[in-house]
């Protein structure tokens, strides 16, 4: 389906599924992709006119995101650079020593990266292994003590980690909460959104009005949160491995 703004255009994905009901939803992704999705009983023509009708947010958005794209640079993996842990920014100190241990320490706001032999491929390969370590120690941690709040959980529900190319987190059918690792990057509070995003999912299976009012009374402050980590994407997790190239822009 093709969006016109202006002189521009683009052409968008359709998706219509049962678990959308009302207005439609659109999804800005930062490689400039948009994904519509639509109630099932939706006819081709409302779809449209309903897209078109918001032109001006798709293309505002997906122009943003394409600039973001350009100044994501790649890391490099060497002293000075920065990399994000909890929302901060860190300078990356490599250390190349023989005598102490390898390594990666926190310390007052950088990254120290200590290994026998420091080429890129090796600080690389130690600096994810640590960020994988705090993510699984953190996001543990944190799922527990979120999911320990809710009424509807009588026991914590099984969360497991793994890398996603399209979400930061989901809920499967049979409960399973998946959390993406790249989140021990951003802030706190947007990790907390994504568990509690995902923790209501279990009570509501759709992004329905009654999700969103669930979602509101957990957490009032989401959409603050979630317009924070969209902006954050490409800026702060772009360019680690692997490309995590999903922004949930979401209209």
């Amino acid at each position: 389906m093709i969006v016109r703004y202006g002189d521009q255009e683009v052409s968008c994905l359709v998706r219509q599924t049962a678990a959308v009901t009302g207005r439609i939803r659109i999804h800005v992704y930062p490689n400039g992709d948009v994904e519509i999705e639509a109630p099932s009983d939706k006819e081709t023509g409302q779809i449209r006119a309903a897209a078109q009708r918001r032109a001006r947010w798709i293309f505002q958005h997906r122009n943003a995101a394409i600039a973001a794209q350009r100044i994501a640079l790649p890391r490099e993996y060497v002293s000075g650079e920065t990399h994000f842990y909890l929302g901060r920014r860190h300078k990356l100190i490599v250390n190349e020593s023989s005598v102490q241990p390898s390594e990666v320490k926190l310390l007052r706001g950088k990254l120290v990266v200590t290994l026998p032999v420091a080429d890129r491929a090796a600080v690389r390969r130690r600096l994810n292994a640590w960020y994988g370590a705090r993510a699984e120690e953190y996001l543990s941690d944190k799922f527990s003590e979120i999911s320990g709040r809710l009424n509807w959980i009588e026991a914590r529900p099984p969360l497991k980690l793994m890398r996603m190319r399209t979400q930061w987190g989901s809920c499967s059918p049979d409960g399973v909460i998946y959390l993406n690792p790249a989140l021990i990057r951003a802030p706190r509070h947007c990790i907390e959104y994504v568990i509690f995003h995902e923790l209501c999912h279990l009570v509501e299976h759709n992004h329905s009005k009654r999700f969103f009012g669930l979602l509101t009374k957990q957490m009032p402050t989401w959409e603050g949160a979630k317009r924070e980590l969209d902006s954050l994407a490409e800026l702060v997790l772009a360019g680690h491995e692997p490309a995590f190239d999903r922004t949930v822009l979401h209209q």
